[in-house]
């Protein structure tokens, strides 16, 4: 029986390693169903479909973007890991994908951790601290004395509790040693108007959003949250310049699959997404949008996504958010 059982375990070795590169060059056989886990028509959608097409023509088969939006990413979050670990399901997770929501929710249906499996990284949205055009303060320190003279804690806006807005904005509260009080609405846009009217002072917002009314003059940008200055807005200093060391905050995107999918799957996936990130077209337009483009492995990835992790997680557990 041993003897049987050692042959049938020879056999199966040898199968698994005949039929890996033959599953690797039949990948795909058919069409790639990509999910977004937002709505049409906002960032994370403009994003999967600039990068779905360049991304098809690599892999030979047609792209389709389907829409899983609510509860933060959860909802296609779930669906994704309930899906057949081929390679044939992708998604667009983020940073509340994958490193926040396991700090914000008391219970998941998922494990972020292990039940997705990172094919690369896509793009990052970095953050920029805007006012209303007339807003007293011209540069961050400036910004921070204002705050500081405020009799109550300052009011600001994000797309929602629990954003990477909100959580940049709780970083900064913390490094800046202000007092600050949240305003959540329900998406950017709002936010965007109340900021814009004054009804709200600042916000931090992403760079895809901002990038129309802050080349318009309808906001100000007092500093961007990234290491170095971005090329969408050259004349913007950073909040590390500006005194504020170590401030970097972004709401980044990457793609993954369900876990047990075969690794070699993976690879022709990443080397898919890495063709569709270098190509002219969705880089001019990604880069006109004020994104930074992200290419990595998976190994990078997942690697960012554990620092990133134990880094809003800190910032999540300091602040006390939940939203559940």
């Amino acid at each position: 029986m041993n003897i049987l059982f050692r042959q049938a375990a020879a056999v199966a070795a040898i199968c698994m390693l005949v039929l890996s590169p033959v599953r690797a060059q039949n990948f795909p056989a058919h069409s790639i169903e990509w999910v977004v886990p937002y709505a049409a028509g906002g960032g994370t959608d403009v994003v999967a479909r600039t990068l779905g097409q360049p991304f098809a023509a690599a892999l030979g088969q047609s792209v389709v973007i389907v829409n899983k939006p609510g509860a933060a990413t959860n909802i296609g979050a779930d669906y994704l890991a309930r899906s057949k670990p081929d390679g044939y399901v992708v998604m667009t997770a983020d940073t509340g994908t994958l490193a926040a929501n396991p700090y914000l929710y008391q219970k998941l249906p998922f494990n972020p951790e292990t039940d997705l499996v990172s094919v690369g990284l896509t793009v990052r949205f970095p953050m920029i601290l805007v006012t209303r055009p007339d807003f007293p303060a011209k540069n961050l320190q400036e910004f921070i004395a204002w705050a500081k003279k405020q009799p109550n804690p300052v009011s600001y806006g994000t797309p929602g509790s629990g954003s990477p807005h909100h959580l940049a904005t709780e970083l900064f509260a913390e490094l800046a040693a202000v007092s600050l009080s949240h305003i959540p609405y329900k998406g950017a846009a709002p936010a965007v108007q109340d900021v814009m009217g004054g009804q709200v002072p600042f916000m931090f917002v992403d760079s895809a959003t901002g990038y129309p009314f802050i080349t318009s003059g309808k906001l100000k940008a007092i500093g961007v949250a990234s290491p170095q200055r971005l090329n969408s807005f050259p004349d913007v200093p950073t909040m590390s310049e500006q005194g504020l060391k170590g401030f970097e905050a972004y709401a980044w995107q990457g793609l993954v699959v369900s876990k047990d999918t075969p690794a070699d799957v993976i690879t022709v996936l990443n080397k898919a997404l890495q063709v569709a990130l270098s190509n002219p077209e969705a880089r001019a337009r990604l880069t006109a949008m004020g994104l930074e483009i992200t290419p990595s492995t998976p190994a990078q990835m997942t690697e960012f996504v554990i620092s990133e992790r134990k880094k809003w997680g800190a910032v999540i557990k300091a602040s006390g958010i939940k939203v559940d």
